[in-house]
């Protein structure tokens, strides 16, 4: 990310589709195409890890550090390859408008995956592609492929209360289960190899028309992860694989109280004394996955908030030191170009600009956050910005500029207007594009919210709010009408591919 650039956000569950979440079908191509035509660089997404019900399809808190989110899959794309019918796909549920029911569509999809597994067992001792994939992914897809079949075999509830035995991996017991789920385990291997290739497929299309993919992935692991029950010596957990501290993060702008993740702790002397190679096994995934790594929470590599459980909220928290050097010099030793920015936000202090500036990692700058009275950061603002850093007119975890207008404080619109020497009251969310544009930050990066002009209603998450995030998505409709208006600024200040 050396040249200038800019890109969208937009997770891939916003997407328009007929059947209730956005995939990596039609519309994904369609969004690929608006980007090429706005002649954008990037497309950044949300983390694509399984979600859980238990945590409110969060994509933040995954129970595997190398899975997919089957959610995704595109219907459309199995009836081409003969695994599903047109007639099977032609009658969806009505969904609701404007956001994701994850429920009623994980009811509607299952009943499809399961017609297409079906058909697709037909075939699978002579599919060399799908041999190739478990066998190249076998060192987590095993253990992830048994331990989700366990999961709903035994009714979805926490790991700590699973029967000791199967907590515990007695090989005996574990032999047994793999006979007796062998359908569910080889069903959630086939969505996987799915998942795998409709991604791939769309991120080749993305990447023959320039545009480069920017991933997420969550600092910590859940709790009730499938790397925990295989690794547990990595985490912070007792003998019975149940936390005693937890991750979070400490009050900040975001969050009076705190936020508490629901995430395990590593350990960090045990990630060392092997290498880390865990965390080598994990990035080793993403960069086949995306083109570039946005590291949440990048702070927890330096210190970490660790919350002792059971606690309501993060007050009573303390930092504890990390590894960060050891750890990114044993990933530059694998990946020397470190395609990674730092998603470097709340309690920054020094030794974490230090790190930074070693490596030459970029971060971030939020606009909304340099604007804002009551969270003012002078960092954020234009005149403050440095060549290599990301900047954004807001992210997954703020309002929209919309919203913000609407919502805010009138002093600080009137902060905006004098910083930028006009009235922005006409089109507040296209005046803080072309200041994200016009930065001298080599990139920056959009909300779709902020592109369509959508309010509070449209933001993605609400920090410390635990219920009703990740749901927003927006129409087919005439999206692509601002591509045109968007390329012209694109190309103004020397954005364009």
């Amino acid at each position: 990310m050396r040249r200038r650039g800019s890109g969208i956000l937009c997770h891939i569950t916003s997407l328009p589709s007929p059947f209730g979440i956005g995939d990596l079908g039609p519309g994904a191509y369609a969004f690929a195409d608006f980007l090429a035509e706005a002649k954008q660089s990037y497309w950044q997404i949300l983390p694509l890890n399984p979600t859980s019900r238990r945590y409110a399809d969060s994509p933040f808190s995954t129970m595997s550090s190398c899975a997919g989110n089957t959610a995704v899959i595109s219907p459309e794309v199995l009836v081409g390859e003969g695994l599903l019918t047109g007639q099977e796909i032609a009658n969806p549920p009505r969904f609701p408008d404007g956001k994701v029911d994850y429920q009623a569509v994980s009811d509607f999809k299952q009943q499809l995956f399961n017609r297409a597994h079906a058909r697709f067992r037909e075939g699978e001792a002579d599919n060399r592609e799908y041999q190739r994939f478990c066998s190249g992914e076998a060192g987590w897809l095993e253990e992830h492929a048994l331990f989700t079949a366990l999961y709903y075999h035994l009714g979805e509830i926490p790991l700590a209360e699973w029967p000791e035995a199967i907590r515990n991996r007695d090989s005996d017991e574990l032999h047994g289960l793999r006979e007796s789920l062998a359908e569910q385990i080889g069903r959630e291997k086939f969505l996987q190899y799915t998942f795998y290739k409709q991604w791939q497929a769309l991120r080749n299309y993305c990447n023959l028309k320039g545009i480069h993919i920017i991933g997420d992935f969550p600092m910590f692991m859940n709790y009730d992860s499938v790397d925990i029950w295989v690794d547990p010596g990595y985490f912070k957990v007792s003998g019975d694989k149940r936390p005693y501290v937890v991750a979070g993060s400490p009050p900040d702008d975001f969050s009076a109280v705190g936020q508490i993740f629901n995430c395990a702790l590593y350990n960090w002397d045990a990630m060392k004394g092997d290498g880390f190679s865990w965390w080598l096994r994990r990035f080793h995934y993403l960069l086949k996955l995306y083109d570039f790594v946005r590291i949440d929470h990048f702070r927890g590599l330096i210190a970490y908030w660790e919350v002792p459980a059971g606690e309501e909220t993060a007050v009573n928290g303390n930092w504890q030191p990390a590894m960060a050097s050891d750890f990114l010099n044993a990933l530059l030793r694998r990946y020397p170009t470190l395609p990674v920015i730092a998603e470097d936000l709340g309690a920054i202090t020094p030794d974490i600009r230090e790190v930074m500036a070693v490596y030459g990692i970029p971060g971030i700058k939020i606009l909304l956050l340099g604007f804002e009275k009551v969270d003012f950061e002078s960092v954020y603002l234009p005149h403050n910005h440095v060549q290599n850093c990301v900047v954004y007119t807001g992210t997954h975890d703020t309002n929209t500029v919309m919203g913000w207008y609407h919502q805010g404080d009138r002093e600080d619109r009137e902060v905006v207007s004098r910083y930028l020497g006009c009235d922005i009251a006409i089109e507040p969310n296209w005046t803080f594009i072309r200041c994200a544009m016009m930065s001298v930050a080599n990139t920056a990066i959009l909300q779709m919210q902020d592109v369509l002009g959508t309010g509070e209603e449209s933001r993605m998450n609400y920090p410390g709010k635990a219920e009703g995030n990740w749901q927003w998505r927006f129409p087919a409709g005439e999206y692509r009408s601002h591509a045109l208006r968007l390329a012209e600024m694109t190309e103004l200040y020397g954005r364009a591919r």
